[in-house]
């Protein structure tokens, strides 16, 4: 399993304990470090089965000020999300072919269990 990360998201550190706590074996990207790009960024969304703007924290600030209201494509998402990773919902949480956004992190345990 691979989990997106960051440190300073408290939805995050309880998917990691979740996950630690149910013993499972997992790899932490912290995906502001380094961000996805474009192609990986398709990849999770078919894992997901969603669009690129449903994976868009859109309570950030920076999508606020910057993106909301505006028509976005699918591909200038990608693109967005690549070049902004702060906008991207998180924890996402990857086992193989198939993902989760683990808000609330509960979510992350109903996934592990299928």
């Amino acid at each position: 399993m691979i989990i997106y990360y960051n440190a300073d998201c408290s939805k995050c550190r309880e998917a990691i304990d979740l996950l630690n706590g149910a013993s499972c074996e997992f790899e932490v990207r912290e995906y502001l470090k380094k961000p996805p790009t474009e192609q990986e960024l398709q990849v999770l969304l078919q894992k997901l089965r969603c669009k690129p703007f449903d994976l868009v924290r859109k309570s950030e600030p920076l999508y606020l000020e910057q993106f909301s209201g505006k028509a976005w494509t699918d591909t200038e998402w990608l693109h967005i999300l690549s070049t902004h990773p702060v906008l991207i919902e998180r924890p996402v949480v990857i086992d193989g072919d198939r993902a989760i956004i683990g808000r609330p992190p509960v979510k992350v345990i109903e996934f592990i269990k299928q």
